[in-house]
């Protein structure tokens, strides 16, 4: 009998990639990976139109683009027919949400909205529809709205229905356009099929949707903004499919595009981040996994559903069926990173790595490794694109504090990576503060494949041995666990207990380190109450002063 092999795709925030699966050994087999042409669109359009602060766009022409290399390019690769390939899962970053007509074209593909940004997918990191979050936010404390408490007392401006309310304050034309307003997991997955689907995942915890209560009340979001009075069963779908579902079959369009065969199943589509749980062996509760790259989340289930300020949100079913699923998170980890190196490293830095055939992330980690905890007599807040939790805030700012004349990059690295360790550590304190216990703690994604200092630090900042996700792409891996049980072929549980794994490397607290980690780590909390909760909104006066100076 021929081998059996499914394939998941994640859509990430620079790439997509796909890796295809042998469902009975669960042998990761190959990876395609590509990357999108487009990029982030941050300062303008393809078209060379100028974008406001704190826009994070991207191009669905990306997404398609995907498909096309990278599907065949895994089946190629392991010189297998396409019929042995019986089902294919999607993940994608979220809330990354599209206007698009009712056959499912988005708006940014017509000619007369290509230059339009409303009319183009708002990125997971599209932060300039804070406002509208807080007239949601505002309104609904004010109204005594039951959805706020699911998601920690704040609603994001990451998520789907500010962006969406964004777009019709700002851009009536091509809100009144737009058929529908989709995620671009769920677009995808139409793109495949032909059908549109919509998951549970992204519905509950972007889209303020519960299993228990829908969507939020017409009257609510008629007073919000006019404009939304009936959208949800009209421009916002409410036909809603858990996870691990079929959504359909590949259709005759999609297998040309991809080599698939006609009818491959297609399991509906989900979150990169939550996917990511089973692929990590994660079936059962009391075990936190942060996935970690440009951000990262923190995804854990529970047996019971706790109220917990400052989470993203709480969703029955939302990981695995039988379990409420928690999700908070850090908006820049992988980000931070990337923008120091690329505007704060010396030129002799970048040549000396050069000269010893060293990127410069690994030249930075080396020399970073040599120091001690507090060595360097800094504390950053790892706030450079927003706090996702607990703060739920996209308007607070980047800080590093105790810098001389002496202080050196390395030194500056470190403390950048320490920052986003202190914020995990947050978000710990903060779910077991209410009630939601964390056994254990695992780490998924590239910084916790690669990054041995960086996970030791974590283990150290949080006093928790850290276990790491066997393969490089988790979140991949989960949706070709999704895409296996949408096939029929095996159960999700069978599933998940043939392809999940873990390495042998755990990472353990060092006490010593531990001991200096507990003194920074009071102080990283000081300023994190100090500018994140009102004592002093400095931060937010500049952010106005520049946003006032650009216009």
């Amino acid at each position: 009998m021929a081998e059996l092999y499914s394939i998941g795709i994640d859509f990430g925030t620079l790439s997509g990639r796909a890796v295809l699966v042998n469902i009975m050994t669960g042998e990761e087999v190959c990876t395609s990976v590509y990357e999108y042409p487009h990029a982030v669109m941050d300062e303008a359009l393809p078209c060379g139109k100028k974008l406001p602060p704190d826009y994070a766009l991207e191009h669905p022409q990306d997404y398609v683009d995907v498909l096309a290399h990278t599907v065949p390019d895994v089946i190629k690769q392991a010189n297998i027919d396409a019929s042995q390939v019986i089902g294919v899962g999607i993940d994608h970053t979220a809330c990354t949400v599209l206007p698009v007509k009712e056959d499912g074209t988005p708006l940014c593909m017509l000619d007369e909205y290509k230059d339009e940004p409303h009319a183009y997918i708002k990125l997971w990191k599209h932060h300039a529809a804070q406002g509208q979050a807080d007239k949601i936010n505002e309104l609904a404390e004010k109204r005594g709205e039951s959805f706020l408490a699911r998601y920690g007392g704040k609603i994001s401006s990451e998520w789907m229905f500010p962006k969406i309310m964004q777009v019709a304050e700002e851009a009536p034309e091509i809100y009144d356009a737009a058929d529908r307003f989709i995620e671009a997991t769920d677009w995808v997955v139409w793109v495949l099929t032909g059908v549109e689907t919509h998951n549970s995942c992204t519905a509950g915890y972007k889209g303020i949707w519960s299993k228990k209560e829908g969507f939020p009340s017409n009257d609510f979001l008629k007073e919000l903004c006019g404009k939304l009075d009936g959208i949800v069963g009209t421009k916002v779908s409410d036909k809603i499919l858990p996870l691990g579902t079929k959504a359909g079959g590949i259709s005759e369009k999609a297998a040309l595009l991809t080599g698939l065969k006609e009818g491959t199943a297609v399991a509906v589509g989900n979150v990169d981040a939550h996917v990511a749980l089973p692929a990590a062996g994660i079936t059962g509760p009391g075990k936190m996994l942060m996935i970690m790259g440009t951000s990262t989340c923190h995804i854990l289930m529970s047996d019971k559903e706790n109220i917990v300020p400052g989470m993203c949100g709480v969703v029955e079913d939302g990981v695995l069926a039988g379990y409420f699923g928690y999700e908070a998170g850090q908006s820049c980890v992988g980000d931070h990173f990337d923008w120091f190196v690329k505007n704060c490293v010396p030129a002799s830095y970048a040549e000396d790595a050069k000269a010893k055939g060293m990127n410069i992330h690994k030249y930075l980690r080396e020399k970073a490794k040599k120091l001690k905890p507090g060595e360097s007599g800094l504390v950053a807040l790892d706030w450079f694109n927003g706090n996702r939790s607990v703060l739920v805030d996209a308007d607070l700012t980047g800080v590093i504090l105790g810098m001389t004349l002496q202080t050196k990059p390395e030194e500056i690295y470190r403390a950048l990576i320490e920052a986003t360790a202190y914020g995990t550590r947050m978000i710990i304190d903060n779910y077991e503060k209410y009630g939601v216990k964390i056994d254990e703690l695992y780490a998924a994604g590239g910084i916790a494949e690669k990054d041995e200092m960086m996970m030791q630090i974590y283990a150290d900042v949080t006093g928790r041995t850290i276990k790491i996700a066997a393969s490089a792409q988790s979140p991949a891996l989960g949706s070709a666990i999704f895409g296996a049980a949408a096939s029929g072929k095996v159960t999700m549980n069978e599933a998940c207990e043939r392809m999940g794994k873990i390495k042998d490397v755990v990472y353990t607290p060092i006490e010593e380190n531990k001991a200096v980690y507990d003194k920074l780590f009071a102080e990283y909390e000081i300023l994190h109450d100090y500018y994140g909760r009102g004592e002093n909104d400095v931060m937010k006066r500049l952010k106005a002063i520049k946003k006032e100076a650009r216009q």
